[in-house]
């Protein structure tokens, strides 16, 4: 169970506490949600709805991916691109650095080997053949942001990490070396090393916890990565909050926004977007393009699995979000603003669907077992 990681202590813990989310137990979401973010009503999806989930939350079929290695062989024209290797982890070069975000190469989003939330699609490149990578990025420590066989294979390299406060215990419980680890919190900027990159982390509206005695113990936060030229701010996991607003007058313009789409539902309105609300996070953002992460890879909740990319297609005005829909593994410049289309459809698979993958009976059994013991969401 070493995938759970390790509570932070120390002057790492003192520092968590000194923050103004710092209840005395825990951090909390300081910023008031937005009216009708939130439907108290709804009832919380549980772990037999996941397992036992309608048929459209996989796709029919594997998505289409590109191989992106010779592409990164040649430096972008424009000094940004952008490579979505699924869910949440992208492969961005800024101004001739490289920076990977919340990398996920796992099989699962959880804790368990058995259960819980199963990647659908996978990785389009293996960890091995990335390029160099000047920096990861981690927003914070749930198990679709933070996986644990993926850090234990970047604990070889030596990249650095730079994360939220409180989730470097974590890393370092895993392997990655205390000097590659700088946490912030939020406004706070660092500068990687022998590089002209600045990271910033910022406000998100979310919770954090890996375990059932370690909720809100870790920050979560979006971040902002600036080269000499170019910006790009990565939404990580959060709610709609009129912080993004700051988070624009102080850290843009930016050349790309990331935001999450994926994994909504009315229960938990306050701590993820869903696409509507993505569109209404960027407009604060100050607009520009927009790249929907955090969909197409694992079911974190109870939607089809390409609601969010349908919805954000059939609802964005190009007049004010210019929509970048990359297939998997596919390189791409936002400067070039190519025009969005829906590759991910395919034939008839909307009106005849099927699970890509399948409950197992070891997998229904764990679920019964653990029903009501587990939180969740875990993402």
């Amino acid at each position: 169970m070493r995938s759970f990681g390790k509570p932070a202590q120390g002057e790492r813990l003192e520092r968590l506490h000194d923050l103004p989310l710092w209840d005395g137990e825990r951090l909390r979401n300081i910023h008031p949600v937005l009216p009708g973010l939130r439907d108290a009503s709804a009832p919380r999806p549980t772990i037999r709805d996941f397992v036992f989930g309608g048929a459209d939350r996989t796709p029919p079929a594997p998505l289409p991916a590109d191989d992106p290695r010779a592409t990164w062989l040649k430096r972008p024209t424009s000094g940004l691109r952008a490579t979505w290797l699924g869910h949440s982890t992208v492969l961005l070069e800024i101004d001739g650095w490289r920076v990977l975000t919340d990398p996920v190469w796992g099989q699962r989003a959880s804790p368990f080997t058995l259960l819980g939330p199963k990647r659908f699609q996978p990785v389009p490149v293996n960890l091995r053949d990335l390029p160099h990578i000047d920096a990861v990025v981690i927003s914070h420590d749930h198990y679709d942001h933070l996986d644990y066989p993926t850090i234990r294979a970047l604990a070889k390299s030596e990249v650095p990490f730079i994360t939220s406060l409180g989730v470097g215990a974590h890393l370092e419980a895993w392997g990655i070396a205390p000097t590659r680890i700088t946490e912030l919190t939020w406004w706070q900027t660092h500068r990687v090393p022998g590089t002209g990159l600045d990271i910033t982390a910022a406000p998100s509206q979310h919770f954090s916890g890996r375990g059932l005695k370690d909720r809100n113990q870790t920050l979560w936060s979006s971040l902002v990565m600036q080269g000499e030229r170019h910006s790009v701010f990565f939404s990580g996991d959060t709610g709609l909050t009129n912080e993004y607003e700051a988070i624009r007058d102080r850290l843009g313009p930016f050349d790309l926004v990331m935001l999450e789409v994926g994994a909504f539902h009315p229960s938990w309105g306050d701590i993820h977007l869903g696409p509507e609300n993505a569109l209404k996070a960027h407009a604060m953002l100050g607009g520009g393009v927009l790249m929907p992460v955090h969909w197409g890879t694992f079911a974190l909740s109870t939607h089809a699995w390409d609601e969010p990319v349908e919805t954000l297609l059939s609802q964005a005005d190009p007049r004010y979000a210019h929509l970048l829909l990359p297939h998997l593994g596919q390189a791409v410049e936002p400067a070039e603003r190519r025009p969005a289309t829906p590759w991910w459809r395919s034939g008839d698979d909307r009106i005849e669907r099927k699970h890509a993958v399948e409950p197992d009976p070891v997998e229904t059994s764990e679920a019964e077992r653990l029903a009501g013991s587990v939180p969740w969401p875990l993402d």
